[in-house]
């Protein structure tokens, strides 16, 4: 049923290709073309991704373009290759690894900057081991929204163009179908390219990977003061850094953190068995096939770090010393909670940080956690409750009430009152008259001013699994009017957008039932 790709013709997109990872070498990846699927059909398109390359959007929509992005149709000045990379999984050296199912097309030069542009999904390549080279439409869909979610919100993340399906039968737990997203960034090089290079002994093909990184992506790290090696590496700390506080602050799992699965830009990547919470549970673990728990939700800051030391492990080879190496990674130690107190102050409204605020924070996520208090609900009502602070001085109680006319606007599923969410209230009344105070001793403190911080800080929907269940459910049938009804939500996660008041209601109880392993 598959077939290799005619490149005898091409098809072009208007797009002006420049392919500067293929510039590398053939030490970096096999060229190869996408596996023609049967029968392919729509499942979701980005309009926005497709301004991002320049794409017209009327034409996204085209037969061409359903096949080519398919991969059963070759672009002109695409440069089809599956890189090859290293890694650890789980926290053990899993050798060689590679493009098992993804292969780059090539890279856009596009108004915003070179984009790699890379079909998921889209056959073998030498890298497959085991593996089939396809994707379900399952995880297709799946990384499909949480990619568009993600830039929504603000994380840096990868972004998905569009989402194709097919008949053809792909067998995971269970038969299922074949599908394809689309998946664009800057690059998709992770820590385990350096890893591959390095544990191989190919210091030449390291060198020339590390200058193209810092040439292309961190030309600051030239210039820096000593090695530029070391500077790459405290720079992608850095970003990783901003990255993994922004997953906490919003409640985000990604559910399977291997040194293959880091971009080295600091970019959520590779969407599989990820999940935001709902009842917070600091030790949440979202990927069924992660039985010791690694990567748990309040795991993520030291995996991350775990997972910056294997790359520093990787870039010793071009480094002067060991010492320069952990003199790079020390300031994440320090800046991953500086920029997560940062976030959670945005959150609570709170301007700037000071002494104290630490403090007020854990003291609210234990109440949270002993509570089982729902994640992006708690966050949602506060934010509404914030006007009323200057305006009144009775006890705390009356400042949470479930009044229609102190919520004028928001969804349905956002009205209550914050403290009827927790079991242990007069700790949360506690709570709670701290941080009035601490809002009110702010410099030219504005309520409705914080107000509308905390709303555009605190979304109302993100991608909780049982919305993109139900979503993927329908579009098994054939359905994806879900699927556009979910994506229109979380393109606006900061709206409360009529006719959407489900997406942002606890979730049923079923939700709890929902297993996603590395398979997902």
């Amino acid at each position: 049923m598959n077939r290799p790709v005619d490149m005898a013709a091409s098809l072009d997109l208007g797009l002006a290709w420049q392919n500067r990872f293929a510039s590398l070498g053939e030490a970096f990846y096999t060229l190869l073309s996408p596996t023609a699927l049967p029968a392919p059909h729509w499942v979701g398109t980005s309009p926005a991704v497709a301004d991002l390359l320049g794409l017209d959007r009327a034409w996204l929509a085209s037969p061409a373009a359903l096949d080519a992005f398919t991969g059963n149709l070759p672009i002109a000045g695409a440069q089809p290759l599956a890189s090859v990379y290293s890694g650890h999984q789980f926290g053990h050296w899993a050798g060689q690894l590679g493009d098992g199912r993804a292969i780059l097309l090539g890279e856009v030069d596009s108004p915003a900057g070179p984009q790699e542009v890379q079909l998921k999904g889209a056959g073998l390549t030498p890298y497959s081991r085991m593996g089939d080279g396809r994707a379900v439409l399952r995880s297709s869909i799946r990384e499909f929204l949480c990619s568009e979610a993600m830039h929504a919100l603000g994380i840096p993340t990868s972004r998905a163009l569009c989402v194709t399906g097919s008949p053809a039968p792909v067998r995971r737990e269970e038969i299922e179908t074949a599908a394809v997203v689309t998946r664009v960034a800057p690059s998709f090089i992770r820590f385990g390219h350096f890893e591959h290079f390095s544990h191989s002994g190919q210091h030449a093909q390291l060198r020339t990977l590390a200058d193209f990184v810092i040439d292309h992506f961190y030309p600051a790290c030239r210039e820096a003061t000593g090695n530029p090696y070391a500077a790459l590496l405290e720079a992608v700390s850095a970003r990783t850094a901003e990255m993994v506080a922004q997953w906490q602050a919003v409640g985000f799992c990604h559910g399977v953190m291997n040194t293959d699965n880091m971009s080295i830009l600091g970019l959520t990547i590779d969407y599989g068995p990820f999940q935001f919470l709902d009842a917070f549970n600091p030790g949440h673990v979202c990927n069924h096939s992660d039985t010791g728990g690694r990567y748990a939700y309040n795991r993520q800051p030291n995996i991350a770090y775990w997972n910056l030391f294997a790359l520093g492990q990787a870039l010793l080879p071009l480094m002067d010393d060991q010492q320069q190496a952990l003199d790079a990674l020390e300031p994440y130690k320090a800046h991953m909670p500086a920029a997560l107190q940062r976030r959670m102050n945005a959150k609570l409204g709170l301007d700037r940080v000071e002494d104290g605020d630490a403090e007020l924070t854990e003291s609210l996520m234990k109440l949270m956690a002993a509570d089982a208090v729902d994640f992006t609900i708690f966050w949602r009502r506060l934010s509404h409750v914030a006007a009323e602070i200057s305006v009144r001085a009775e006890p705390v109680e009356a400042l949470l009430p479930d009044r229609p006319e102190l919520v004028e606007g928001q969804a349905q599923g956002e009205q209550g009152q914050v403290r009827d969410l927790f079991l242990q209230r007069e700790a949360f009344d506690a709570w709670a008259t701290r941080w009035r105070e601490r809002l009110q001793g702010q410099p030219g403190f504005d309520a409705s001013a914080t107000q509308a911080r905390m709303l555009r800080t605190n979304p109302q929907v993100v991608l909780r699994n049982h919305l993109g269940e139900v979503a993927i459910q329908r579009a098994k049938q054939g359905d994806f009017s879900e699927l556009a009804r979910l994506q229109n939500a979380l393109e606006r996660p900061f709206e409360a957008i009529a006719g959407h008041d489900d997406l942002a209601a606890f979730p049923p109880d079923w939700a709890s039932q929902i297993e996603i392993s590395c398979s997902s």
